[in-house]
C-alpha cells in the first residue's frame, strides 16, 4: 500500500520550481515590515552580520534538517517520522508542525486579508492621505469591523485552496514560479523610487550604516530569533515541501539559495520603506502601524504615489500568499497521506476548519475584544503559543532528531545524494551543529520568548 502511494505522489518538477516554492514558504510579510525594522532598531549592517552568522548556524541546518526528512521519506509531516521510527513516539513532533501550520494560519490569514483588502483600498484612492491619522483611522476601522474582515479573510483562504487543490506541480509550483519574479520586479520598481527621493540617503543610513554600539546579548538573541523563525522552519512546511524535492536536487545548496534570495527581499524591501519614511519626514515603527498606517502616508506624499501605493501591497500580498501556501499544505498533505482523503476534501475541510478558528482570531479585534486566554487576545495567543512555543520545541527536537536518532551513516548517504555529491565535510560540520549548536541557539530564543531569562 506505501508503495503505491509513493508511486501516485505528487511532486515537484523542476529545480526552478522547488527553489521558487521554498523561497515563496520562506518570504512572508515579516519580509516587508519586520525584518527591516529589527534591522535598523539593532545596529544597521552589524545586525545584518549578526543575522547572517546566525541564519548560518541555526536557521540553515534546520531547514536543511527538514529538507532531509521530508526527501527521504517521501511524506508529509506526520508520516515521515512514523516512517523513520515506527515504534517511538517521534510522530508528535510532525504533529506538532501540522498544529502550528493550522493555528498560523488563523491569525495570518487574518493579517493577509487586511493586506488584499488595502490593494482595493489603495487602487481606490481610500489611502490617499497625507495624515497619519487619517490613515490609521482606515486601518482601525477596517480591523475593528465585523463583516469586512472576515469576507477578507474567507477570500485568502478561497484563493490560497483553489491553488492547493490544483496539486503540487500545477498548484503550488505553478504559482510560485510566476510570484516570485514578479515579487522581485516590484520590489526593483519601489526600490528605485524610494531611491530617487531627496533626503533618501537617511534611510539607507539607518538600515546599512554599522552602529556596533547597540551589539548586545539581547540584540544576538533578536538575530537568532529572526535567523530560526525567517525560513517556515519548525511547522512541518520544509518537511513537506522536502518530500517533493526530486533525488537528484543538491539540498545544501538549494538550502542556501532559498536562504540567501530571502534575505535579499528583506534588505529590498527595506530599501523600499525607509528611504521614503525618511525622505517625508516619518518616524518608522514595527508592525501594523508601519504597514498599514505609516506606508500608505508616505506613498501619498510622493508624486505617483498612489501607484507606488498599489504595488506596494500587491507585492506584499505575493509574500503572504506564497507563506499561506506552505502553510496550507501542510495539513492538506497529513490528511491525504494519513487519512486517505482525496486532495480536494482534505482542502476544503481544512480551509474550513482554518476559517472557523480564524474568524475569532479576526473579530478579536472587535465582538470577541473581551476573550482572553492568559490575558492575551485570541488573536494575540494563537500568535504567541505558536512562535513561543510550538516552533521552536519543533525546530528544537528535528535538530535532536537528525543529530542523535537517525544515524550518522543514513544523514551522510541523504545530504550527498547516495554518495553522489562529495561534499562529506559539510555533512560534518552539519552534524556538529545539528547536534550541539541549534538545540542550544533554539533553547535560549524558546526560553526568551517565554521569559524565562532576560538580558
Amino acid at each position: 500500500m506505501q508503495q503505491d502511494n509513493l508511486k501516485k505522489r505528487e511532486g515537484f518538477s523542476s529545480s526552478i520550481g522547488v527553489i521558487a516554492a521554498v523561497l515563496g514558504s520562506a518570504v512572508g510579510l515579516g519580509n516587508i515590515w519586520k525584518f527591516p525594522y529589527v534591522t535598523g532598531a539593532n545596529g544597521g549592517a552589524a545586525f545584518i552580520l549578526i543575522y547572517l552568522v546566525c541564519l548560518a548556524l541555526v536557521g540553515l541546518p534546520v531547514m536543511l534538517s527538514e529538507h532531509l526528512i521530508g526527501r527521504n521519506t517521501k511524506s508529509n509531516a506526520v508520516g515521515a517520522f512514523k516512517v523513520l521510527q515506527p515504534k517511538k513516539p517521534w510522530f508528535l513532533v510532525g504533529g506538532a508542525g501540522v498544529l502550528s501550520a493550522f493555528l498560523i494560519m488563523a491569525f495570518y490569514t487574518s493579517v493577509a486579508g487586511w493586506v488584499y483588502a488595502y490593494i482595493f483600498k489603495a487602487a481606490g484612492g481610500g489611502l490617499l492621505s497625507t495624515n497619519p491619522k487619517e490613515t490609521s483611522l482606515v486601518f482601525n476601522t477596517l480591523v475593528s469591523g465585523v463583516g469586512e474582515p472576515l469576507f477578507w479573510q474567507m477570500f485568502v483562504l478561497l484563493v490560497t485552496g483553489t491553488i492547493i487543490m490544483a496539486g503540487v506541480a500545477k498548484g503550488i509550483e505553478r504559482v510560485t514560479k510566476v510570484l516570485m519574479p514578479i515579487l522581485f520586479i516590484l520590489l526593483i520598481v519601489i526600490d528605485i523610487r524610494s531611491l530617487t527621493l531627496p533626503g533618501a540617503s537617511e534611510g539607507l543610513s539607518f538600515l546599512f550604516k554599522p552602529d556596533f554600539s547597540k551589539i548586545t546579548v539581547s540584540v544576538i538573541l533578536a538575530a537568532l530569533g529572526l535567523a530560526f523563525f525567517k525560513l517556515s522552519v519548525g511547522m512541518g512546511a520544509m518537511i513537506t515541501y522536502g518530500s517533493y524535492v526530486g533525488e537528484n536536487e543538491n539540498l545544501p545548496k538549494m538550502a542556501l539559495k532559498v536562504a540567501l534570495s530571502d534575505t535579499l527581499v528583506s534588505l529590498m524591501a527595506g530599501i523600499a520603506i525607509f528611504p521614503a519614511v525618511f525622505a517625508f519626514g516619518f518616524e518608522p515603527n514595527a508592525g501594523p502601524p508601519l504597514l498599514f498606517i505609516t506606508i500608505p502616508t508616505v506613498f501619498s506624499s510622493m508624486p505617483f504615489g498612489g501607484v507606488f501605493m498599489v504595488l506596494f501591497f500587491v507585492l506584499t500580498a505575493i509574500a503572504a500568499t506564497g507563506a499561506m501556501l506552505s502553510l496550507l499544505e501542510v495539513p492538506v498533505a497529513y490528511f491525504t497521506e494519513q487519512h486517505n482523503w482525496s486532495r480536494r476534501k482534505s482542502t476544503l475541510v481544512t480551509i474550513l476548519g482554518i476559517g472557523l478558528l480564524g474568524s475569532t482570531a479576526t473579530l478579536s479585534n472587535s465582538i470577541l475584544a473581551n476573550v482572553t486566554i492568559f490575558s492575551k487576545n485570541l488573536f494575540d495567543f494563537y500568535d504567541f503559543i505558536t512562535s513561543n512555543i510550538l516552533l521552536p520545541l519543533g525546530g528544537i527536537f528535528i535538530a535532536l532528531f537528525v543529530g542523535w536518532q537517525w544515524g550518522k551513516s543514513k544523514v551522510y548517504q541523504e545530504i550527498s545524494n547516495n554518495g553522489q555529491i562529495n561534499n562529506q565535510g559539510l555533512a560534518d560540520v552539519f552534524l556538529f551543529l545539528v547536534r550541539f549548536v541549534v538545540p542550544i541557539g533554539i533553547t535560549l530564543v524558546l526560553l526568551a520568548g517565554l521569559k524565562i531569562i532576560s538580558f
